[in-house]
């Protein structure tokens, strides 16, 4: 071990000595223990794999068998067996997923929260499978399990593993159950990567693929938090190279695995908010080095609680696998290695999570998209840092459940309201009371059996009416998550990106229309999406209220006041409007940028055909067809 590496392990190992927890609030670690609709008392089921000779071929070159696989599942298969969810856990994860093992426990599941009826994942409706990890020490063959040659733990004669060998083991457990297509695999954190190298490996098994909090590989950053965790174990006296069963565990070197390791699930808005610089016990310093801040003995509890339940061999060889693995590489870059998947994707990452930070996810969205694959993607906004796919069940549950639904052929909404362009309250309250005109043309535009992208797509609206009467296949862009929320619950396609800077992510000429509906207004720098527009689409058809109409400047001469109508609902204060543009200033942007207006259709309020005396000032609104030259 390095001098480095050894005066922070030392330090570490400094810090966790005489810690007293006696008092510590330790509500947070049972988060849903009290969440109802529970599936109840659940029993862990063991299965004995790949037995010899049919032994696992394992990625570092050596083989192993038998392999004992603990799992747990929830729900009932249906007949046609078409219902199964699989879900991975995270690194200190394991099978007990959701309910109790017994009235006394005093946990849940890890994921109690998400798992049951009327939950994010439906137990009344899906049969859901949890299984340890291989490698793990929660009941699947591990380092901890006896090698069948000694007699003996394994210890660190047991061999590498990697993310690739987890989902071999994963998919034989699948197969043993009879389910030869999975209607979704779920995972966060370094489940996503296993859901990430299923969907690569076994395309043609699985309907929906869901990755939370995720990465394709780990960055520097994260490896060397690893190297840190697994240098304070290894440096434990009573470590003794694996070898410490039937003896004192390295409970100090996992321990300070394990706080490492917490500091980095957490943000630093969550740290300040629950701790700050708060003292535990006391008012004023005490000029020593005992444990007097809060953090500090929230940490103790995590790392002293982790020793009870986790194996140190286990974190070691859990760790390395996740440090190994890179998916781009195999094929050469991310692009290539998802040319394979056939699952619809949804892809969540955390705004506060900078371990597996946003940027991560997007890399995967970028990497679908590059291969038009079908994918939606949301940032979800959230304090908790990386364990918030641990502790926010309301955007999560919608956002899991209504994929689920769609993947299964009954989305949560399937009608059509909230046609409003805007998200706030509108102050004029017959504003869009009537049919969208500007979806009815639209419409009217738009080839059957298309590819759509709506560029601040809102709730769906106009994708859903788009599916519904041309057949087309459309995916929205948005960034509200409200909205977000309830076009995955229509089953369409959406994506979180700011279409002003991220509309890169799609490849040019990859739609045959992209739509700029009632937005264009709202845009700080609208020339940059009009000309991404018509990169990315064969047409670009765009929308937005004329601000000479006759009838606003008649009430703003008349009463001296900023116009408020049906088309510019909003008082000067509140509006989204940035750009106030007429029919005449657009035509002069196209002219000026080098844009083919194919079609012009200026419009009055409730009216479908095009005016043709003055549109300048008669229309309240103008759709246009445009096009490169």
């Amino acid at each position: 071990m390095s001098s480095p590496a050894r005066v922070l392990v030392a330090a570490l190992h400094r810090a966790v000595v005489g810690y007293n927890v006696a008092g510590m609030d330790v509500q947070e670690d049972n988060i849903a223990e009290q969440a109802p609709g529970s599936v109840g008392i659940v029993r862990p089921r063991t299965v004995t794999l790949f037995a010899p000779p049919d032994v696992l071929h394992l990625e570092c070159g050596r083989t192993l068998g038998p392999i004992e696989v603990t799992y747990e599942t929830y729900g009932e298969l249906n007949a046609e067996r078409s219902n199964a969810v699989l879900v991975f856990h995270a690194l200190t994860g394991d099978a007990h997923m959701a309910g109790r093992h017994s009235p006394d426990d005093r946990k849940c599941g890890w994921w109690d929260m998400m798992v049951g009826p009327g939950k994010g994942l439906d137990t009344s409706k899906y049969f859901c499978i949890c299984a340890n990890i291989l490698g793990g020490c929660r009941g699947t063959t591990g380092p901890s399990s006896i090698n069948p040659e000694t007699g003996k733990p394994w210890g660190l004669d047991f061999p590498v593993i990697t993310v690739e060998d987890m989902v071999k083991v994963q998919k034989a457990l699948i197969d043993h159950l009879g389910i030869t297509q999975l209607l979704g695999v779920i995972g966060g954190s370094m489940g996503g990567m296993l859901v990430l190298e299923w969907i690569v490996r076994y395309p043609e098994t699985v309907r929906a693929a869901i990755m939370v909090a995720t990465t394709p590989r780990l960055n520097a950053q994260s490896i060397a938090f690893d190297a840190v965790g697994r240098n304070a174990i290894l440096a434990d006296p009573n470590f003794k190279w694996g070898q410490y069963h039937g003896g004192l565990p390295p409970e100090s070197g996992l321990s300070i695995a394990r706080m490492v390791g917490h500091i980095t699930y957490l943000s630093e808005q969550g740290m300040h908010e629950k701790f700050g610089r708060q003292l535990r016990k006391a008012e004023r310093y005490s000029y020593d080095f005992t444990n007097e801040f809060s953090v500090e003995t929230y940490l103790d509890y995590q790392g002293r609680a982790f020793v009870e339940r986790f194996d140190a061999n286990s974190y070691l060889y859990i760790t390395k696998a996740m440090d190994y693995y890179d998916l781009a590489a195999r094929q050469g870059s991310l692009e290539a290695a998802m040319r394979p998947v056939r699952a619809d994707c949804l892809v969540i990452s955390l705004s506060g999570d900078w371990l597996f930070p946003p940027k991560a996810s997007r890399q995967i969205v970028d990497a679908l998209l590059a291969n038009d694959k079908a994918v939606s993607y949301s940032e979800l906004n959230s304090p908790h840092g990386h364990d918030a796919f641990l502790l926010e069940p309301q955007v999560l549950g919608r956002l899991i459940g209504g994929f689920l639904a769609n993947a299964a052929g009954q989305p949560v909404l399937a009608g059509t309201v909230n046609q409003e362009p805007y998200q706030q309250p509108a102050a004029v309250q017959t504003a869009w009371a009537r049919q969208r005109i500007d979806h009815e043309r639209m419409t009217d535009l738009i080839e059957p059996g298309s590819r759509v992208l709506d560029l601040g797509c809102g709730r769906g609206v106009l994708l859903s009416r788009l599916m519904r009467h041309k057949g087309v296949h459309g995916c929205g862009v948005e960034v509200e998550q409200e909205a977000i929320c309830e076009c995955v619950e229509r089953g369409l396609s959406v994506v979180d990106l700011d279409v002003e800077a991220e509309l890169s992510s799609f490849a040019s000429g990859s739609f045959d229309y992209v739509v700029l509906s009632q937005t264009l207004q709202t845009l700080h720098r609208p020339d940059v999406v009009l000309k991404e527009m018509v990169r990315i689409g064969r047409y670009g058809i765009v929308s937005f209220p004329n601000f000479v109409h006759w009838k606003p400047i008649v009430q703003m001469l008349l009463s001296g006041r900023t116009p408020v109508t049906e088309n510019l609902p909003f008082w000067w204060y509140n509006t989204p409007n940035v750009r106030c543009l007429t029919i005449r200033d657009f035509e002069a942007f196209c002219r000026e940028n080098h844009l083919r207006i194919r079609r012009r259709l200026p419009l009055i309020e409730g009216r479908r055909e095009p005016i043709r005396f003055l549109p300048s000032i008669r229309a309240a609104e103008a759709i246009f067809v445009i096009s490169r030259r």
